[in-house]
């Protein structure tokens, strides 16, 4: 699909989608619950939203040891909040490109390839935690076990889901346990499909497996571990601080059902910063727990501003520091393929 459509549909999915969002919901009334709602409490919210993403730089560190070694957090931080800043100003997830062509720019030992295939292995260290918190969050006895998202009870849309993930799982155990007898399948199936791309598609996946040096080593998997559980603890908290800022009855074991409900939503094309995808999911998961439109809605508005402002005025900081420009990463979504 060519980036122009594909740019046009997205805009008008999340056109729809905001508007589905708001078509039971007046703009007073959602004024009328912010302007209750406790303004250090929503200050608080921002702060921990924005902390994600030292925290996600933290992890990148030692998801790159095995192959570039302790590369130093500044470096990290910078590139990361470029990434985030990118996402929320260009289509198509430019974000994913942008964080590792910025590192590699940062620190020329970095091969950009082997930090592209890290983001990937991050992605997946994200889902399977924000999967898991989704699973605790439904053993909660605050958890309305029983209450409908369309036709069916949350449970039936989990399954399908965790069952994606394990597949993908075993999938990565093929490739640290057995990597050459990937290459060998993946070789000779292109050359059989299309040949003239057997050589970027071999590269594509050695450099994938690069990145993913971290699962053969128990410490640095411990350690991944461990930042990506804490960086989406404190997503979660910073969810239930918008809770209490707007004095909501939904209890912080939402905020795990919530994020991961979110993250899925936002995955289909839309604007970039994810607008109208964050919306509808948020309105849709607060709904599980009870609360009223307006106040979900509020809750989405309030949150999705507060944490996309900080992180897109440091990311474009470091990007004039950095002297790059926007359209510097166009070049770098060609990279992979290259």
């Amino acid at each position: 699909m060519k980036n122009g459509v594909r740019a046009a549909l997205g805009i008008l999915l999340s056109v729809i989608l905001l508007w589905w969002t708001m078509k039971d919901t007046s703009v007073h009334a959602v004024w009328d619950v912010l302007s209750k709602s406790s303004l250090p409490l929503w200050i608080a919210c921002m702060v921990f939203a924005t902390a994600i993403f030292p925290l996600r730089a933290r992890r990148w560190q030692a998801l790159l040891a095995p192959v570039a070694g302790r590369l130093p957090f500044r470096s990290l931080w910078e590139a990361t909040a470029i990434g985030m800043m990118a996402t929320n100003v260009i289509p198509f997830r430019a974000g994913e490109f942008a964080r590792p062509f910025a590192l590699s720019r940062a620190e020329p030992r970095v091969k950009f390839t082997a930090a592209f295939a890290s983001v990937a292995v991050d992605r997946l260290f994200d889902a399977t935690v924000v999967l898991l918190m989704m699973l605790l969050a439904t053993l909660d006895p605050a958890f309305p076990s029983q209450q409908p998202i369309g036709d069916h009870t949350l449970a039936f849309y989990l399954k399908p889901t965790a069952l994606f993930l394990g597949l993908v799982l075993a999938g990565l155990v093929l490739f640290v346990v057995a990597p050459d007898r990937v290459f060998a399948i993946s070789d000779a199936t292109m050359r059989r499909v299309a040949p003239r791309f057997e050589p970027k598609v071999r590269a594509l996946l050695e450099g994938f497996v690069s990145g993913l040096h971290v699962l053969r080593s128990p410490k640095l998997l411990a350690e991944v571990f461990f930042w990506t559980v804490l960086h989406w603890l404190c997503n979660a908290f910073a969810f239930w601080l918008g809770f209490q800022a707007l004095h909501l009855s939904a209890p912080f074991s939402a905020g795990l059902l919530l994020q991961g409900l979110i993250a899925i939503g936002v995955a289909i094309p839309s604007t970039p910063g994810f607008f109208g995808p964050f919306e509808a999911v948020g309105k849709v998961g607060l709904a599980v727990y009870g609360v009223s439109n307006a106040e979900a809605v509020s809750w989405v508005l309030g949150f999705h501003v507060l944490s996309f402002i900080p992180i897109t005025i440091m990311g474009a900081w470091y990007l004039t520091r950095m002297k790059l420009h926007l359209r510097d990463f166009t070049g770098a979504a060609k990279a992979p393929s290259a």
